[in-house]
């Protein structure tokens, strides 16, 4: 079935010789009677991919060069940016996504009106080095969010061009796409996909990865439920220990009435030191608060998306006026 609709196809490349003119192959095959463009996105490689993606001279390529080695999120970035297609597809350029799922993924985008349709990579063919940080990050998703998804690290995915385009991407958000769309208020399911092994270069994730994917679920999760009122956050943790803080004091003070010398107590070093910092972070939330206030008010952001607006108005028939 033929769906009349543009795609982008937006590939951030680092490294891929090899790879470039066996993807673009697999691309068009599996675009075949689509209305599409392929944005290589080239992160600053250090090996021939950005000439090989120059000699293939097809003018539904376009090759964006990144001045230096930015990360594969602020590639992507870059790509959907310059992207004009009414649908977004976003994959890797090392084989493993396969081409041939775009079109089902897209149909079912369009036909059941989600905005982004995610992949769910079967028999994956990568070892426990790259798989290790996706089950942490998808766990903590499934476990913090609302967002119940099996496969948050797979980058084959088919997005509406709006809801691509208002997807933050910087630092390792790149794995986080469906979960800042989901923020966002975007409809998402997901789809069984192949997965390929890796045949050309090597690949780019290791352990060390791990952290940042752990530190950057944790920054969002942070900015979903507190962004906007940061204070019910830290004002919390304020009150919390302000009172732990305030019940060592108050007992300490019955044993000074008692007679007992509490001076040397290091129990009254705990006591002060947890209503101090109870205060301090009162007093952040208080802060935060207001550069909240101050970052809506002065880009006059509004606090929600408006996915779309749906009108039902019927026009009057106008009266039919008669020569007398």
């Amino acid at each position: 079935m033929h769906i009349s609709k543009s795609l982008s196809v937006v590939v951030p490349i680092y490294n891929e010789e090899g790879n470039i003119s066996l993807l673009t192959e697999a691309i068009e095959d599996g675009l075949k009677n689509y209305q599409y463009e392929i944005i290589y996105v080239d992160d600053f490689s250090s090996d021939n991919s950005r000439q090989e993606i120059k000699s293939l001279k097809n003018p539904k390529v376009v090759l964006i060069e990144l001045k230096r080695n930015y990360g594969q999120s602020s590639a992507l970035a870059a790509g959907i940016e310059y992207a004009k297609g009414d649908y977004i597809v976003t994959m890797d350029g090392d084989m493993q996504n396969d081409p041939s799922d775009i079109h089902k993924m897209l149909q079912l985008a369009i036909t059941e009106d989600w905005d982004l349709v995610t992949g769910i990579r079967q028999k994956r063919k990568d070892n426990f080095v790259r798989t290790l940080p996706s089950k942490i990050a998808n766990y903590i998703i499934r476990k913090a969010t609302n967002l119940h998804i099996t496969d948050a690290g797979c980058a084959l995915k088919v997005m509406t061009s709006e809801t691509a385009k208002g997807i933050p991407l910087y630092g390792e958000l790149h794995r986080f796409i469906a979960l800042n769309a989901h923020i966002d208020g975007a409809r998402i399911t997901e789809v069984p996909v192949k997965h390929h092994a890796r045949k050309y270069g090597v690949s780019k994730y290791g352990l060390g990865r791990t952290f940042k994917v752990v530190n950057d679920l944790f920054l969002i999760i942070f900015q979903r439920k507190y962004l906007q009122k940061p204070l019910y956050l830290f004002g919390n943790i304020g009150m919390l220990f302000f009172g732990i803080g305030l019940l060592i004091n108050l007992y300490l003070i019955a044993v000074k009435l008692m007679g007992n010398n509490i001076g040397t107590r290091p129990l009254l070093i705990l006591g002060v030191l947890l209503i101090l910092v109870g205060i301090q972070f009162f007093t952040i939330g208080i802060v935060t608060d207001l550069l909240m206030r101050t970052y809506y008010e002065s880009q006059k952001k509004t606090p929600y998306n408006i996915r779309k607006i749906n009108t039902f108005e019927t026009k009057e028939k106008e009266p039919i006026l008669h020569a007398s």
